[in-house]
């Protein structure tokens, strides 16, 4: 039943790396700084494989606490979203621009990533894919955990 449990968690974190990178490259919707935040510890979550021929608890640890951190990662950037506190001053708006000179604006414009992380690209059900993110990660990470218990 571990093996069980821990296969569909490995799924679930796949899956969401897989879903990410199609709305990438075949949906075009291109991520923002925080999207790519959340991909790199399904990455680790996915370094539990181990504990399925290895059975050992830091695998499924690995696992829990990396889908865990992406979920963290998808309830920030929900936040951001959501106008609820600033998000990285690299992928969001904001600041005082009145005492920029047009030419320290332009500048800045012009070195501004084109994708905002403070913008909601999609949304299903009222959740953006941040919000899934973080509601499927922490699920997984939940899987990790039970995985634990179960012989």
């Amino acid at each position: 039943m571990r093996r069980q449990v821990q296969l569909l968690a490995l799924a679930g974190s796949a899956g969401l790396l897989l879903g990410a990178l199609a709305f990438q490259y075949i949906g075009g919707m291109a991520p923002c700084a925080l999207c790519i935040w959340q991909r790199w510890p399904h990455l680790v979550a996915l370094l539990g494989a181990g504990g399925l021929v290895i059975a050992n608890p830091v695998f499924a640890l690995t696992g829990a606490l990396g889908a865990a951190t992406s979920g963290g990662i998808g309830v920030y950037h929900t936040g951001v979203e959501r106008g609820w506190w600033p998000g990285p001053s690299s992928c969001s708006a904001g600041g005082d621009l009145s005492r920029l000179t047009p030419e320290e604006l332009l500048a800045q414009i012009m070195a501004a990533p084109v994708v905002r992380c403070d913008e909601v690209p999609w949304e299903m059900l009222g959740l953006s894919m941040a919000s899934w993110n973080a509601v499927a990660s922490f699920g997984i990470a939940g899987l990790w955990l039970v995985s634990l218990k179960l012989r």
